[in-house]
C-alpha cells in the first residue's frame, strides 16, 4: 500500500519513543514471560529490539533469523496489518510461550493473544519513526 492510501501520518519524536519503550517495556514485565534472548526484524524492529534489550541487559539480539528459540521475545516497531507476525509466529519453537512486542498497534485491527503493545494509532495515520524519516520522505516523493 502507498503512503497516499493513509490518512495523513503521525510523526514520532525520540521523547516519544523512549515513552513507548518504558511503556512496552513495563508491560513485558508485568506478564512474567521470561526470555533471554530478543529477535527481530532487520527493517523497522532494529532500533526498538536495542532500546529494549537494553532495559532488559540482553547483550545479544538474533536478526532475521529462520527460527525463534524458545524464551525469546520478539521486538518490532508497529502492528500494522499483522503481515509480519503472520510471518514470523510459524518460526517460533515455543508457540505457547511466545511474546510479540511492539511500541505501536494499530487501532482497528484484530490483535494476537501474544501481542503486547505501548501505544495504539489514532486512525488510520501512517506512523513515521525517527529511523524512518529519510525512507518516508523519498518514498513520498515517488507517489
Amino acid at each position: 500500500m502507498t503512503k497516499k492510501n493513509w490518512k495523513g501520518n503521525a510523526n514520532l519524536s525520540w521523547k516519544e519513543i523512549e515513552s513507548c519503550v518504558d511503556i512496552l517495556s513495563n508491560k513485558i514485565k508485568k506478564t512474567g514471560f521470561e526470555f533471554d534472548k530478543i529477535a527481530t526484524i532487520s527493517r523497522g524492529g532494529l532500533v526498538p529490539a536495542r532500546l529494549i534489550a537494553d532495559n532488559f541487559d540482553i547483550k545479544k539480539i538474533r536478526i532475521d533469523k529462520k527460527k525463534i528459540p524458545k524464551r525469546t521475545l520478539f521486538v518490532d516497531d508497529i502492528y500494522d496489518s499483522g503481515a509480519t507476525f503472520k510471518k514470523i509466529f510459524p518460526l517460533a519453537k515455543d508457540p505457547k510461550n511466545f511474546v510479540y512486542a511492539t511500541l505501536i498497534a494499530r487501532k482497528g485491527v484484530k490483535y494476537p493473544k501474544q501481542l503486547i503493545y505501548a501505544k495504539k494509532t489514532r486512525g488510520k495515520e501512517y506512523v513515521v519513526f525517527p529511523w524512518d524519516k529519510l525512507e518516508f520522505k523519498r518514498d513520498s516523493n515517488k507517489d
